[in-house]
């Protein structure tokens, strides 16, 4: 259930019965970086928002999936849940778009960064917004997300001739997080992430949100509940308090040596 890479250890927390890394913002990054430049296996990357959380309560197989991947927590709703279920919040709120290119910058090892989904024009903006925010690195647009799905192998196959070590899928929840479950393999890329909606954020420049603002967590509830989508932030509010009431115990905090993300 938690896993090792090099010198840094990490656990993971319970949420709703979903395995949810415990890192911060610096050890993360050094996972990460660590993972990405192994020479052999895969790790797999999603994010777990109050939205997500919503799907896998109702949806099996998307449950299986993040089994299976390596989940950050992402939102207020997952941190809110952590301090109901274990007492304490995460050490980071890591959410999708600001990690990412987060993750560039913090990343001095040049590296092939391969992009699939969005619309075709936002895919290349995306891309043309990477280049500039981490110009040492070589980003390299490989699909949209209008493809079919029956080309799904022939998409990856561009991917492996490509010999990225970075993979970015933008297709939404639970979509993306099913689709890379299914067709990416160790070949294809060391790193894998499902972002969601980055493609759109980078260009919107949305996602350059001061490192500050994300620290704090003043006025969480308020945040969480009010914020949009809020139905969705009611509706996992009331899964994690049924989790809590039916008196089940979130599975314990583990740290154990164990290859991080291998496939």
């Amino acid at each position: 259930m938690a896993f090792v890479s090099g010198n840094i250890i990490a656990s993971q927390r319970d949420i709703l019965g979903l395995p949810v890394c415990d890192l911060g913002w610096a050890d993360t990054f050094a996972f990460v970086e660590e993972v990405a430049t192994m020479p052999f296996g895969q790790s797999v990357i999603a994010f777990l928002t109050a939205q997500n959380g919503n799907r896998m309560m109702r949806d099996a197989d998307y449950r299986a999936v993040l089994e299976r991947q390596i989940v950050l927590p992402d939102g207020e709703g997952i941190d809110l849940a952590s301090r109901l279920f274990h007492g304490r919040s995460f050490p980071a709120n890591l959410s999708g778009t600001a990690f990412v290119p987060a993750l560039l910058t913090y990343l001095t090892r040049p590296m092939r960064v391969a992009l699939i989904g969005g619309e075709e024009s936002m895919l290349i903006a995306a891309a043309e917004a990477l280049r500039r925010h981490a110009p040492w690195h070589e980003i390299v647009p490989i699909a949209d997300g209008a493809f079919d799905p029956a080309q799904s192998d022939s998409v990856m196959e561009r991917v492996r001739a490509a010999k990225v070590d970075i993979l970015l899928v933008s297709m939404g929840s639970p979509a993306q997080e099913k689709w890379i479950d299914r067709h990416v393999g160790p070949g294809h890329a060391r790193l894998v992430l499902s972002v969601g909606g980055l493609f759109e954020a980078l260009v919107d420049e949305t996602y350059r949100v001061p490192l500050g603002v994300r620290k704090r967590r003043f006025d969480g509830l308020r945040r969480f509940l009010f914020s949009e989508p809020g139905l969705a932030n009611v509706r996992f509010l009331y899964h994690v308090l049924r989790h809590k009431l039916s008196g089940r115990r979130p599975l314990p905090v583990l740290a154990a040596t164990a290859k991080a993300g291998a496939r």
